[in-house]
């Protein structure tokens, strides 16, 4: 685990106002009201539009410790991560804004002839997404705009890479999910937002550089990590799933 910009003297976590919010129903929370898993795994969302507020080091620090206890066959623990805090994050979005030009991923994002019923999942989201920020189809120009805001990491704060050794297979991979998983429903229970990117996988060669990552260690995907601003439509953005007997059945 690596902090960029870690600061030697700890200060203690600031906590005021409305930290987060309930998907289902806008109610503001507050640290300390108490959420039961099933409450963060309800209001997780990716969301795509931050506020300004920073994040305390020591919160960042502690969701990191925290994630670390998610499952890993083996104990193997896999992850590599990189948090950004603003200063590096701000130097970050600079570096590719000035090189914006992406590289080929070194793994596949999707499926080539992605197939029922998957294809049909992705393509409606992204068509509720457009809808909420009022991007018809045909306005091309509009939609990569917004696809853009993924390398200024939707104006969030803060980040986190997340890097895995080469040699590990996709058991580890899976691990990788976990400990993601793990660290976003954390930081819901802190009323931070987060939105896990595989966009950042495009510009791998930038982030090993400027995170200075070994070449032994391949790019999963970054993360946005804030306060989400509840007053963008974007982030009144709930996706569906899909009911329990199209993916799911009991074997008797």
């Amino acid at each position: 685990m690596l902090f960029f910009d870690e600061r030697e003297e700890l200060g203690a976590v600031s906590i005021i106002g409305c930290h987060g919010f309930t998907v289902m129903t806008g109610e503001c929370l507050h640290y300390g009201d108490g959420m039961n898993v099933i409450d963060a795994v309800n209001q997780r969302i990716s969301v795509r539009q931050f506020t300004n507020q920073e994040v305390e080091h020591d919160v960042l620090r502690q969701l990191v410790i925290d994630a670390s206890r998610a499952p890993s066959g083996g104990n193997v623990q896999p992850w590599r991560i990189y948090v950004l805090e603003k200063e590096a994050t701000d130097r970050l979005r600079a570096v590719i804004a000035g090189n914006p030009e992406m590289a080929p991923p070194e793994y596949d994002i999707y499926p080539s002839g992605l197939v029922e019923p998957y294809r049909t999942n992705r393509f409606a989201l992204g068509e509720q997404m457009y809808a909420k920020l009022g991007i018809p189809r045909e306005d091309k120009a509009g939609r990569l705009r917004q696809m853009a805001k993924n390398m200024q990491f939707f104006d969030a704060p803060a980040s986190m890479f997340c890097f895995i050794d080469r040699g590990m297979g996709a058991p580890q991979w899976s691990d990788l999910g976990m400990f993601l998983q793990t660290f976003m429903l954390l930081a819901t229970e802190r009323g931070l937002g987060t939105c896990a990117q595989e966009y950042w996988s495009v510009q791998h060669k930038a982030v090993r550089e400027f995170c200075g990552a070994p070449d032994n260690e391949l790019l999963f995907c970054g993360m946005a990590i804030g306060y989400t601003d509840t007053s963008a439509p974007v982030n009144s953005l709930v996706s569906e799933r899909m009911p329990f007997d199209d993916f799911a059945k009991f074997v008797k």
